[in-house]
C-alpha cells in the first residue's frame, strides 16, 4: 500500500523514521513517500521535502515567510494527488499540517495524525477541526486521552516515542568519551532563530565555569559556521551527530523547550530550560497559551520538576544560579532522579511506532 507521511521539523523526522520502519515491517510491499529529513529517508521513504526547508516559528516569522509557506502547502496538495496514498501520516507540525487534514478530508483521503498538535496549550477550538478532518488521532502524552473525552472525541494513546529511542540509545552506550572534565550541554535548538537568540546566553557561562567543558550539541540541520560566529576561541566544542552521547555524558545540560527536554529527562540527566523568542511573538503567545509550563516533563507531571527560564528571565545570572543549585545541591539531585523515575512510569513501556504503524496500516486497509 502506498503512505504520505508529512513531518515538519527534526523531532518528527525521528518518530517519523521509526514509524516507517514499523510500517515496513508489516506491509513489505509499503510505498512511502514523505517530508522529513535524512532519518525519514534512511528508513525508506522517498523524501520529497526537507523539513529544514519548513522551519518556521512565531507569529511574526510566519508572516514573513508567508509566501514560503503558501508554495509549500500548494507543492504539497499537488504532490499527494499525483502519488495518490491510501493513506496520510501528519506528525506533530500543526499550523502546516492541520490545514493540509481539512484538504485531504475533502479529496477523500483518509488521515492519521500522529502525535497531536497542543490545542490543550492554545487554540483549543482546533478541536473541532481535527474531530472534522482526521479519522484517526494518535497521541503520546497520557493526559490527552481524558482532554479529548471532554469534547467527545474518542483518540488512541500509542505511548511515547521517545521511550523506545532511548532505550535503545542507553542500551547503546555513550559513545567515546568527549572530554577530560564534567560536561555542560548546550542544546539551543535546531533552528536559526531560536539558536541566534539562546546560544550567545547559554555561553556566557563559560568562565563562570571554568572547571567544566561547555559542549553544543550542533543540530544536524545547521551548518558549524553559523554556531562559530558567537562562540569564544576557547572552552567550548561544538560537536554534530552526537546529541544523544553529550546529553548521556553531561553533568548538567540547558536546553531548549521541545521534546529535548524530555530526551533530557528520559536520560535522567539534570538541566535548565531555556526559551527566549521574537518579542512580539513572546507577547502574543502569552495571551493565547493556558499552560502553566513549556517542560514537557513539567507538563506530563503536572509540576514543576525541571526549572525553566523564559524569555527575560533568561539571563546570565539565572542561569549560573540553577546551574551550581543542580551541580553542588544533592537534596536537589536525588529530588530530581526521584521524579525522572516517576515520570518514565508515566509514559508507559509500549512500542508507540509499533502501535502507530498499526493504526496506520489498518486505516490504509479501509481505503481499499
Amino acid at each position: 500500500m502506498k503512505y504520505y507521511i508529512i513531518a515538519g521539523e527534526a523531532s518528527g523526522d525521528l518518530h517519523g523514521s521509526n514509524l516507517i520502519k514499523a510500517i515496513h515491517a508489516k506491509d513489505l510491499q509499503a510505498t512511502i513517500q514523505c517530508w522529513g529529513g535524512e532519518a525519514m529517508e534512511a528508513a525508506g521513504a522517498t523524501l520529497r521535502k526537507h523539513y529544514k526547508d519548513l522551519a518556521f516559528m512565531g507569529f511574526v516569522e510566519v508572516l514573513f515567510h508567508l509566501k514560503t509557506i503558501l508554495r509549500n502547502l500548494s507543492f504539497c496538495k499537488a504532490d499527494i494527488l499525483q502519488f495518490q496514498p491510501d493513506v496520510l501520516v501528519l506528525i506533530d507540525y500543526p499550523g502546516f499540517n492541520m490545514r493540509i487534514a481539512t484538504w485531504a478530508k475533502q479529496q477523500g483521503i483518509k488521515v492519521v495524525y500522529y502525535i497531536s498538535p497542543q490545542v490543550w496549550a492554545w487554540k483549543e477550538k482546533r478541536v473541532h477541526s481535527l474531530k472534522a478532518s482526521v479519522d484517526k488521532l494518535l497521541v503520546i502524552l497520557p493526559f490527552e486521552v481524558d482532554y479529548y473525552k471532554q469534547w467527545n472525541f474518542e483518540v488512541d494513546y500509542v505511548g511515547h516515542p521517545l521511550i523506545e529511542v532511548i532505550t535503545a540509545a542507553k542500551q547503546k552506550g555513550k559513545g567515546l568519551a568527549i572530554a577530560d572534565k564534567p560536561i555542560i550541554a548546550l542544546l539551543p535548538g535546531s533552528r536559526k532563530q531560536e539558536i541566534a537568540a539562546k546560544l550567545p546566553i547559554m555561553l556566557s557561562l563559560v568562565p563562570l565555569f571554568p572547571d567544566y567543558q561547555f559542549v553544543i550539541a550542533q543540530a544536524p540541520s545547521m551548518d558549524a559556521d553559523f554556531y562559530k560566529e558567537c562562540m569564544p576561541t576557547t572552552g567550548v566544542l561544538l560537536i554534530p551527530d552526537r546529541t544523544y552521547d553529550i546529553v548521556q555524558q553531561a553533568a548538567v545540560a540547558m536546553v531548549t523547550s521541545g521534546t529535548a527536554t524530555l530526551e533530557t529527562a528520559l536520560f535522567g540527566v539534570p538541566q535548565i530550560v531555556c526559551y527566549k523568542g521574537n518579542p512580539i511573538s513572546f507577547w502574543l503567545a502569552k495571551r493565547f497559551i493556558k499552560i502553566k509550563f513549556i517542560a514537557l516533563a513539567n507538563l506530563i507531571m503536572n509540576r514543576s520538576i525541571v526549572p525553566e527560564l523564559i524569555q527575560d528571565d533568561l539571563n546570565t545570572a539565572a542561569l549560573q544560579r540553577h546551574l551550581q543549585k543542580l551541580l553542588q545541591d544533592k537534596a536537589t539531585q536525588q529530588q530530581l532522579q526521584a521524579d525522572y523515575a516517576e515520570l518514565w512510569t508515566a509514559l508507559g513501556s509500549k512500542s508507540a511506532s509499533d502501535a502507530a504503524a498499526q493504526a496506520v496500516l489498518s486505516m490504509a486497509q479501509q481505503a481499499h
